[in-house]
């Protein structure tokens, strides 16, 4: 991967957040930080913005995962979402959709991000 891809990290706990932003920034990807799907949707609105994978937590408050995802996917619908959940074996995902369970490792976030985006 030449270019550096650019992902949408979802997640309300800020310090979760900043240790899945602070892992992708040192793999070398461009990040963008969103607490909440209003937060998120800022971004998914911005067209010109290019966003390669939104990783979202399913349990969001307000507006959860699942219908951050429905409404990502009516704006771009080829963007590849992964969600992360601490209770995966419970949550069904959508089909064409991504799941890695928490709490994951370094490792296991990095195969899962560069398996999706090599598609």
């Amino acid at each position: 991967m030449s270019d550096t891809s650019t992902l949408l990290v979802v997640e309300d706990d800020a310090i979760v957040r900043m240790l899945i932003v602070d892992v992708l920034e040192e793999l070398e990807f461009k990040v963008l930080e969103a607490e909440n799907g209003d937060a998120a949707l800022v971004f998914l609105n911005d067209t010109p913005l290019r966003i390669d994978l939104m990783m979202t937590d399913v349990g969001l408050p307000g507006m959860d995962g699942k219908e951050l995802a429905v409404k990502a996917h009516e704006l771009r619908p080829q963007m590849p979402i992964l969600f992360a959940s601490g209770s995966a074996e419970i949550v069904v995902i959508p089909p064409g959709m991504h799941m890695i369970g928490k709490p994951f490792s370094i490792d296991q976030l990095r195969d899962k991000v560069r398996s999706i985006l090599q598609g």
